[in-house]
């Protein structure tokens, strides 16, 4: 099992930059992919960007290619988002999520564990 507690959230202007954390506890945090999801307020989480276990491969939803990148420190048991060129429809409170294995996914009920999440709001 593993714990998982986002931070780096915050208010920032459009065009702005936030890199979101994600610290992992627990065991064997390189057997996990893990993922960045998204919800915004009267909507379901969406993903956002994934990584596999040994770094080697990354997914990332059309609308943040180009502006986010994910990756992980296995040393460190974190996993990172680095938001760049933020837009007013990031808007949301973003999630890490941690699936058991090797599989890379974007489909939100494949991961079985998840933090409380880190509210991001960008201004217009």
């Amino acid at each position: 099992q593993v714990q998982l507690v986002e931070s780096g959230g915050g208010l920032v202007q459009a065009g702005g930059s936030l890199r979101l954390s994600c610290a992992a506890s627990g065991r064997s945090f390189s057997s996990y992919a893990m993922g960045w999801f998204r919800q915004a307020p009267g909507k379901e989480r969406e993903f956002v960007a994934a990584i596999s276990l040994s770094v080697t491969r990354t997914a990332y939803t059309d609308s943040v290619k180009g502006r986010f990148t994910i990756s992980r420190d296995n040393t460190k048991n974190t996993v990172y988002l680095q938001m760049n060129s933020l837009k007013p429809e990031d808007t949301a409170v973003y999630h890490c999520g941690a699936r058991l294995g090797a599989v890379l996914t974007t489909n939100v009920g494949s991961y079985a564990y998840w933090g409380q999440g880190t509210q991001v709001t960008v201004s217009s």
